[in-house]
């Protein structure tokens, strides 16, 4: 078998109609004047020309751009990360207040060299937004801390809009897909997240095609509902390079639609579910359609 073959072609569905406007040029430009990082470059991710030329939304990215884990999906680089930059706050919410954003995602590389994997950074660039954008919703994107809920308690604290936290694959494959993380932990963290307020909407994405089972996704959508979880993604993996985990199947645009049916009968107040979604796919949306939700019951 050629190298060639032993990768899977993309179908037609996973084409990117690329868009470099002025909005994309001049995010892009601010971004690099303010040393601001965004997952959706470092992550590598497919709707990058749509959310920043067209929805003119982007999700921010703190703590530096080495992360201290190297998960067998993920794009953005490992290895020793930098000193902690208190300024970065501020920055963000300027950012955040030129771009005039109604809606905002933080996320953030792991930083299992910080006693509170660096929730008191995160927890300050909630309260820098606040303060200079305060009809802006905020959704925050963490790793797992380590499983350190005291530092769970510093984020939840902030009160951001939406807490969101990736489970990202079955139980089988987490061994293989996610370095340090456990399904097992993923599953209590966001519990524990709606214990600590229950106003507050959690949010998890699975992705798909890294070798599970249709079986195997309905039972992570029971496990998530099991743990109070609100709001739930699905989308298609992509392998960024050949040093990562190869794609075992693409799914179609009408299995994401019937898993989305699935969830939706579960119980789940939002789920977006497409080949090209991704954790911070329309999060505008996503957060309102929760609040409805929330209302309608």
């Amino acid at each position: 078998m050629s190298k060639k073959e032993e990768y899977l072609r993309k179908p037609e569905w996973l084409k990117i109609k690329l868009n470099t406007n002025e909005n994309y040029k001049g995010l892009k430009k601010m971004m690099r004047e303010k040393k601001l990082h965004t997952v959706c470059e470092e992550a590598k991710c497919p709707n990058i020309h749509e959310c920043w030329a067209v929805r003119k939304t982007a999700t921010f990215m703190i703590l530096g751009d080495v992360c201290t884990r190297a998960c067998r999906f993920c794009a953005v680089k490992t290895g020793l990360p930098t000193e902690l930059d208190w300024a970065e706050p501020e920055r963000v919410a300027d950012s955040v207040e030129q771009m005039d954003l109604k809606h905002v995602v933080i996320t953030a590389v792991a930083r299992d060299d910080l006693k509170d994997g660096g929730a008191a950074v995160f927890a300050e660039t909630v309260r820098a937004i606040r303060r200079k954008n305060p009809f802006c919703s905020i959704e925050v994107l963490p790793s797992d801390m380590g499983g350190q809920y005291e530092a769970l308690e510093t984020l939840m604290d902030a009160k951001p809009d939406i807490m969101n936290h990736n489970i990202e694959t079955v139980e089988r494959l987490t061994p293989r897909v996610r370095a340090r993380a456990k399904y097992r932990r993923t599953l209590e963290f966001l519990q524990r997240a709606k214990e600590m307020n229950p106003e507050i909407p959690t949010k998890s994405s699975i992705m798909l095609g890294l070798g599970e089972t249709k079986e195997e996704i309905i039972q992570t959508l029971d496990d998530l509902r099991a743990h109070d979880v609100d709001i739930v993604t699905l989308g298609q993996y992509l392998q960024p390079s050949k040093k990562h985990l190869k794609v075992e199947k693409y799914w179609t645009p009408q299995e994401f639609l019937e898993l989305k049916d699935i969830a939706l009968e579960k119980g789940f107040k939002h789920c977006e579910s497409g080949p090209m979604v991704r954790s911070s796919y329309h999060a505008d949306e996503q957060v309102n359609a929760a609040k409805k939700a929330e209302i309608s019951q």
